[in-house]
């Protein structure tokens, strides 16, 4: 049975990236991945063994500006050609790009590739589904060559200058988990078409002045603890997370500012904008901290080392409420408004406790009131 998955380019951006989830999302499925070093005789055998082709390869920095049309056109059709010697209709993905609309070498071989795969499909009776794609971005992909996004995540996260000829100049982006879902999407034969092209949902607008703000704020998270607001289908989560994915492997730690003395310490470890703060208290033994209460802000206990008791008192009575806690017994207190409220360390060892705060400090709002328990 011809049910291997062909994946041309494969050692490419998008291509590593759709292996990977073909190998997750379709692992009974065999993936087939050829690339430029390997030879026709290869490329002859796999297509002998496929059910489906995500044709990906092509060239888009050529030393030669005629190798635009042998590596986009030719290899397009030299594929085709060998697909139609087989005794079954194969469905075929082609990887585009939205310069095929422009009247340059570039855009006018991957426009001729996109016609050869439209005549393969009506030949062959074959489902085709081509993608004219904007600006791609994610993990492995190669700066300095033809992302923008690649290239300011690179030379941000080494502290290294960018270049912005226009700051206003609009980019449309799409996100590579976004496209793999959607070749997925396409290998099942549900792919987003609307007459001969087919799409990538969501496309995110920005501009080139506003990416840069966006990548300098994630660099600067680590001296400020801020971390930006995560919306799993935003732009900012997508490009948070590839923006890690290019930190250079000696840069993934960073030191955090710690207030200590001889009751213990405090640590932030990270402020958000509409999120509060989490940050880490450690208390010797013997030690009380806290003895205080909030107007607004409420605040969560873990204690994750050591015995610790936790008393709280309404402000304006008497009664005193007690709390056991310890590392061994992993337990979230929930520190009320109205309540002051201490934290004791009654064990042998240091009491370290992870504190979430409803609200980042600032220290002229503090909204915190000195009371003893």
């Amino acid at each position: 049975m011809n049910d291997a998955i062909l994946v041309t380019g494969a050692r490419g951006f998008v291509g590593k990236n759709l292996v990977q989830w073909l190998m997750q999302e379709a692992p009974r499925r065999e993936v087939l991945c050829y690339d430029v070093a390997d030879s026709p005789a290869r490329l002859r055998e796999y297509v002998s063994r496929a059910g489906f082709v995500f044709h990906l390869a092509g060239v888009n920095r050529p030393q030669d500006p005629e190798e635009f049309d042998t590596g986009n056109r030719g290899f397009t059709q030299e594929l085709l050609d060998l697909l139609l010697t087989q005794e079954r209709p194969v469905p075929v993905v082609l990887s585009s790009s939205i310069q095929a609309e422009r009247e340059n070498p570039y855009g006018r071989s991957k426009r001729a590739a996109e016609e050869a795969v439209f005549a393969y499909g009506e030949r062959s009776g074959a489902p085709v589904y081509v993608y004219r794609l904007p600006n791609l971005f994610g993990k492995w992909c190669r700066p300095n060559y033809n992302s923008v996004v690649a290239t300011f995540c690179h030379n941000i996260a080494r502290g290294l200058p960018v270049t912005v000829n226009d700051p206003s100049a609009r980019l449309s982006l799409v996100y590579i988990d976004d496209l793999c879902r959607e070749f997925l999407r396409a290998l099942a034969g549900r792919p987003h078409q609307r007459d001969r092209y087919c799409g990538v949902y969501p496309e995110y607008p920005i501009t080139v002045a506003d990416l840069e703000l966006t990548l300098r704020f994630f660099a600067e998270s680590r001296e400020n603890r801020l971390v930006p607001h995560l919306d799993p289908d935003g732009l900012t989560a997508k490009l948070y997370a590839a923006y890690l994915s290019y930190l250079p492997e000696d840069g993934f730690a960073y030191p955090l500012l710690t207030h200590a003395d001889e009751r213990g310490s405090f640590t932030e470890f990270l402020r958000t904008p509409d999120r509060g703060q989490v940050s880490v208290n450690v208390a010797k033994p013997g030690v009380t901290k806290g003895n205080h209460w909030h107007h607004t802000k409420n605040e969560k206990f873990l204690v994750v080392k050591g015995e610790g008791l936790i008393r709280f008192r309404r402000v304006g009575q008497e009664d005193v409420t007690e709390y056991r806690v310890s590392g061994e017994r992993l337990m979230v207190v929930d520190i009320p408004t109205g309540y002051t409220h201490s934290i004791t360390n009654v064990g042998r060892d240091d009491l370290v406790t992870v504190m979430w705060a409803s609200e980042s400090f600032d220290p002229l709002h503090p909204d915190t009131f000195y009371e003893e328990v």
